[in-house]
């Protein structure tokens, strides 16, 4: 990144709470304008009243339901900075406007991503297209209908057994989860992820995953040691992240360090494939032998005892390919025989 091109940073006094530090960075390079907020901070206990302040179906959004603490953030980010932003656009109306954050921040931007979708003439007009999202191990924020009606707006990625996309609405349970080992043994810190309940499963105010999923696999089971990263896309109705997964990676995959790790991993093998199966920059067809020049031919010729058979069988051959070749062509030819 270049420091100069940041063009505004918010820190935890600036936001006062309602959401976490973020940054406005114009990247002229790639012709993209672009806002990242951070991820949760575990010291910071304003994140977490953030991360917990949701009840099932405690707010409607869009023909939806959605996360209420991370709504309300997205929409103090919008409200504060839609006017930067929409300067911005009319300064460079082909750059794109993109959106990024990791974990708590992820959750937050795919809402705001949202938010500017559904009022883009605050924004001057800005195409839909021109619009993307990349959430980075997004908490479940947005019921199932709203996450795949953004799927061409947002992109979440999950690096193998992240437990916070898996996790549903008793994030409050989580906390203890992950602080407290002895919440292993205790199934009423599960009870909500690992349901079985079809009616839980079914419910509209069940939250999910935003957007499309780009799922990052490097490890399979009963397999000791990693395996080349595959990635695996889905939007979130085969039921894939229903589940937590008890694994030694459980929180490990979580951190953006080993995701960012991963994906390159992940993104340079793709681009090996693609590499193999390019058609060469040049094709050349060289000839593995020669049957000499014509003068070498008409010198065979000349030497041959049987001249004058050769000629003529070469003659009826030469009439016999078609009307084009016209005794007048045909002359030079014999003539040099």
């Amino acid at each position: 990144m270049n420091p100069d091109w940041v063009v505004l940073r918010r820190s935890y006094e600036e936001t006062q709470g309602m959401v976490s530090p973020y940054m406005i960075y114009l990247d002229h390079d790639n012709a993209d304008i672009v806002l990242l907020i951070r991820g949760l901070n575990l010291a910071k206990e304003s994140d977490y009243l953030v991360l917990l302040d949701n009840k099932l179906g405690q707010t409607k959004f869009d023909g939806g339901y959605a996360h209420n603490g991370l709504l309300r953030a997205a929409q103090w980010v919008f409200d504060a900075e839609s006017v930067m932003l929409r300067e911005l656009i009319e300064r460079h109306p082909s750059y794109t406007l993109t959106f990024s954050g990791h974990s708590l921040g992820a959750g937050a931007v795919a809402l705001l991503a949202m938010l500017v979708v559904q009022n883009r003439g605050n924004l001057g007009n800005i195409e839909r297209n021109r619009i993307r999202c990349f959430a980075i191990a997004p908490a479940r924020c947005v019921s199932l209908n709203v996450a795949v009606r953004y799927a061409d707006v947002i992109n979440s990625v999950v690096l193998q057994d992240d437990f916070l996309p898996r996790t549903t609405t008793a994030l409050e349970n989580l906390v203890n989860f992950v602080f407290c080992l002895p919440c292993l043994l205790c199934i009423l810190c599960l009870k909500d992820t690992c349901t079985l309940d079809e009616r839980k499963l079914n419910d509209p105010r069940r939250l999910y995953a935003p957007g499309r999923l780009y799922h990052i696999i490097v490890r399979k089971p009963f397999r000791f040691g990693k395996i080349p990263p595959m990635v695996r896309t889905a939007v979130p109705v085969d039921g894939r992240f229903e589940h937590l997964v008890l694994s030694c990676s459980l929180t490990s995959d979580h951190a953006i360090v080993w995701i960012e790790r991963e994906s390159q991993r992940a993104f340079e093998l793709m681009m090996d494939t693609e590499r193999m199966m390019e058609i060469p920059a040049q094709q050349r067809m060289e000839r593995l032998s020669s049957y000499g020049t014509f003068d070498e031919i008409k010198e065979e010729g000349d030497n041959a005892s049987n001249g004058t058979e050769e000629v003529e069988d070469m003659a009826t051959i030469y009439m016999n390919l078609g009307e084009k070749w016209k005794p007048s062509r045909l002359e030079p030819v014999l003539r040099g025989c």
